[in-house]
């Protein structure tokens, strides 16, 4: 019996030893065909989630409902001015705990792609990169420059030690299976010549030798040397090749959508055509698609770039801002996932046989020495679809569309046959009681000497403020000295007592108070038209202020960020005072020389109309004051909320005024929906939740033309997402800056949530179940489709509201009963799925009955969902 325990013991610790080992030599590697995971090549289904763009509670939600969604991988990006917001010092807590996400990733069991850039572009402020980079002396961003290149890779070090301290590589045992150095860098390259060749170069030597032991990838950079591997980035990818033949096909970004900017429409993408885009690209051979992106979130705080890129990152990805499920979108490619796994083997095993099967439709047949055969049929007609015979059967293709044959007979799967519900989302009101509001305005009376200088001349925004803050004030005084001066203007310069020096980039500046004689027999004091002042900004808004008061405004936009403002200013005989605030709304984030990169007001700065004709002040001495009062009295901080002296909004005049910071406390909503604030009412400006930055709000009306985009209307952005882990239970501070002028008592708190679910599948939809590799060729029953419906958890299913079997026709919200119509059809839904949160009806005769033989049916419903608490059963809305 000893012995045998002592042999028990040796064998199991033999068994731990080999299994320890084998988890520690863990091999990612690639060929022509695929990645290469511990020796098998895998077709592997990405999508991109950025974790600072969400928070930690909500990572584990968004990364379940990734994997359930039939993804393989996650990816993100790394985001270098998070990390190290000063040289040398380092974040890695709370929506920047980069190693806690990996491992959320790593517990859910999925892979991880880990793009380090460290530039990202991705609409983020300044493309990822740390400002106070620009202020090294020497450097020159993206391009075969010592200091640039020294800080890239101790940055690049710096992540790549810490994934390896906390082994994090699959190499190791860990989710990250491929990193990424640089990005689309393909076009700046060809900028800067030689220099651009010699710095991809240098960025892909210098990755590989970290010894990471996964592949490393460049997107959109032909020229990536071996062993890096080249991939594509774009809305279509199907006839991208990598530069060598022993590198796979490799899609790093799948665009699901787009961005938007403010005063921008919101772009969306159907999901026939990503999934059309998808099965194209994995019939001719790819073999790793990432979504970008599978979940976009929020530009929480300062962080969107563009400039003018929205607080809302929601990308029209399958997961929406709030991380709820975006139907039909998510669920259809589900399906799609779904549909290429079966498909595996045989796709990694072979190249496919091409065969033409009319103008514009083919068969992609892919078959392996085990026996299995995956074919591709595809149309890309955009206009007709076809009929086509394949292996003596015929089938039906819409257009532009392709059919997923799993077993080279039975259709599982088309590209532009939804079978998957459409939820619509509504934000409804909260349990919160209208908000009570106190307000206090920015002081333009007085300027806080500790914070000014002065100096000749019109200064670049971000030399100023270091991009500390989005404000830049440029103030002038206009004194009347008609009494010493034959002149109408006379520009003077009187300094401090004690001049104060102050440093700037690398110029100095005395402090001193700039002085401009606006004589009392100017004409337009007497009648005469007023002046016209012209300020020339490169971007990206400004306000005029004259004595105090809100003259006029101006903004650029995303693709003319310059922008002239022109108009009348009303000055005084006596003592004027002009300024100024320039206003950015985020960093570029896309190009080369970042260090040039520039904003605020260059000038000319002009008045118009005087006496004297024109005069121009942009050389004259202007005082500049970094931030707004408010900032610096942290205003936005529950500890420093009592610095001020508040007003009760009832006793403030009701006429809206410009610079005023607004306060409210609430309590937490009941439920856990996703919450938003509706800026309903508001302008422009910024919002904070007990001191944590929500991000800039805009509430401009869309403009454009969207050249037949699925966007219409008047949209205008007044939804701003309120993470519900930053409220307490109860006494939650809210603060509100406004720029323009607003209406805080419109303001609102909503939660976001599903209010109606539809689908529409006909009676000979593709459907797995009808898939069997072990029956092909034999007889084999046919599994009816299945409507499903499911409303959010909490919810259940209250109402239907249309519901038909045979030919209806229109879209969810619109849908219309046709020629041909089941009288059973209301009940049948109603009996299944009132009182439900889920249900599924299939679709037969046996169930409805047959109200147009030889007739192709579908059924068409489209039902309610309300709060499970208050759910009873409602008469349906027919008609």
């Amino acid at each position: 019996m000893e012995s045998n325990s002592v042999y028990k013991l040796c064998l199991f610790l033999g068994l731990v030893w080999f299994l320890g080992f084998q988890l520690v030599q863990c091999t990612v590697t690639y060929d022509r065909k695929a990645i290469v995971i511990n020796g098998q090549r895998r077709i592997l289904i990405s999508g991109s989630i950025h974790y600072p763009r969400s928070t930690p509670e909500m990572w584990e939600d968004l990364i379940q409902k990734a994997k359930d969604g039939g993804l393989d991988v996650v990816e993100t990006y790394v985001f270098w001015n998070g990390h190290e917001p000063s040289p040398g010092n380092y974040n890695f807590e709370g929506r920047y705990d980069l190693v806690r996400f990996l491992k959320t990733v790593q517990k859910a069991g999925l892979y991880a792609h880990l793009r380090i850039g460290p530039y990202v572009c991705a609409e983020w402020n300044f493309g990822g990169f740390p400002v106070w980079l620009k202020y090294v002396p020497g450097i020159s961003f993206r391009t075969d420059n010592e200091p640039f290149k020294r800080a890239m890779q101790g940055f690049t070090e710096k992540i790549v030690g810490l994934m390896k301290s906390e082994k994090l590589f699959e190499s190791q045992g860990g989710p990250i299976i491929l990193s990424q150095i640089e990005n689309e860098y393909g076009v700046q390259s060809k900028l800067f010549g030689a220099a651009g060749h010699n710095y991809m170069t240098w960025a892909a030597e210098m990755a590989v030798g970290l010894g990471t032991g996964v592949p490393w990838v460049m997107c959109k950079e032909e020229d990536a040397p071996d062993p890096v591997i080249n991939t594509c980035n774009g809305f279509y990818c199907d006839s991208f090749s990598p530069n060598k033949p022993y590198k796979p096909t490799i899609w790093t970004e799948a665009w699901s959508g787009w961005f938007t900017e403010f005063g921008g429409p919101i772009h969306q993408r159907p999901v026939q055509d990503l999934a059309y885009a998808v099965a194209r690209f994995i019939q001719k051979g790819g073999s790793f698609v990432n979504y970008y992106m599978y979940h976009g979130g929020t530009n929480f705080g300062r962080t969107a770039g563009g400039p003018f890129i929205t607080t809302s990152y929601d990308y029209d990805a399958p997961l929406d801002e709030y991380g709820l499920i975006r139907q039909p979108k998510y669920g259809h490619l589900k399906e799609l996932h779904k549909a290429i796994k079966m498909c595996e083997q045989a796709l990694v095993s072979a190249d496919p046989i091409i065969t033409s099967l009319g103008d514009f439709q083919q068969a992609h047949v892919y078959t392996s020495e085990s026996g299995d055969c995956a074919a591709f049929l595809s149309n890309h007609n955009s206009k007709s679809a076809a009929r086509v015979m394949f292996n003596n059967m015929h089938y039906n293709l819409p257009p532009w569309s392709i059919s997923i044959l799993p077993d080279c007979r039975n259709v599982v799967f088309n590209t532009a046959k939804v079978g998957v519900q459409t939820s619509q989302m509504q934000m409804l009101p909260t349990n919160v009681e209208t908000l009570l509001w106190e307000t206090y305005d920015e002081d333009l009376t007085s300027l806080d000497d500790s914070s000014t200088m002065t100096a000749s001349g019109l200064l670049e925004q971000i030399n100023v403020t270091r991009d500390t803050t989005d404000y830049l004030w440029y103030i002038t005084r206009m004194l009347d000295l008609a009494v010493t001066s034959k002149h109408s203007k006379v520009a003077v310069c009187s300094s401090w007592p004690m001049p104060i020096s102050y440093y700037v980039g690398l110029i100095f500046f005395s402090q001193c108070t700039c002085s401009v004689d606006i004589g009392s027999s100017e004409s337009f004091l007497h009648g005469g038209e007023l002046p016209t002042l012209i300020v020339q900004s490169t971007g990206h808004a400004l306000h005029i202020f004259i004595n105090g008061q809100l003259s006029g405004s101006a903004f650029g936009t995303r693709e003319s960020r310059r922008f002239t403002y022109t108009g009348k200013v009303n000055l005084r005989s006596g003592t004027n005072k002009l300024a100024l605030l320039s206003v950015a709304v985020g960093l570029p984030n896309v190009g080369g020389h970042f260090e040039a990169y520039n904003t605020g007001i260059l000038g000319p700065v002009a008045l118009h109309g005087l006496n004297q004709g024109k005069w121009d002040l942009s050389w004259q001495k202007w005082t500049y004051q970094v931030g707004l009062k408010g900032e610096a009295m942290n205003l936005v901080s529950p500890d420093s909320i009592s610095s001020v002296d508040w007003l009760q909004a009832s006793l403030v005049a009701q006429k809206q005024q410009p610079l005023t910071w607004h306060k409210s406390i609430f309590d937490a909503p009941e439920g856990d929906e996703p919450l938003a604030l509706d800026m309903e009412g508001m302008g422009k400006g910024q919002i904070w939740i007990n001191g944590q930055s929500v991000g800039r709000y805009w509430t401009a009306f869309a403009n454009g033309d969207c050249n037949g985009c699925s966007y219409a209307g008047g949209f205008k952005p007044t939804n701003y997402h309120v993470p519900r882990s930053w409220l307490k239970p109860t006494q939650n501070l809210l603060v509100i800056f406004e720029e323009l002028g607003g209406d805080p008592s419109r303001v609102s708190i909503v939660k976001r949530s599903v209010s109606t679910v539809c689908a529409e599948v006909t009676e000979y939809h593709p459907t797995i179940k009808n898939w069997h590799i072990e029956s092909y060729g034999k007889v084999q029953d046919f599994h009816s489709p299945k409507v499903h419906l499911r409303c959010n958890p909490g919810q259940s299913i209250s109402s239907i509201k249309f519901a038909s079997f045979g030919t209806p026709f229109g879209t969810c919200g619109t849908y219309q009963q046709g020629s041909c119509h089941a009288s059973t059809s209301y009940s049948v839904i109603e009996k299944k799925c009132i009182g439900k949160q889920r249900c599924a009806v299939t679709i037969s005769n046996t169930n409805f009955g047959d109200p147009c033989p030889k007739v192709l049916k579908r059924l068409s419903v489209e039902a309610v969902c309300a709060p499970t608490t208050s759910t009873t059963a409602q008469p349906n809305w027919r008609g």
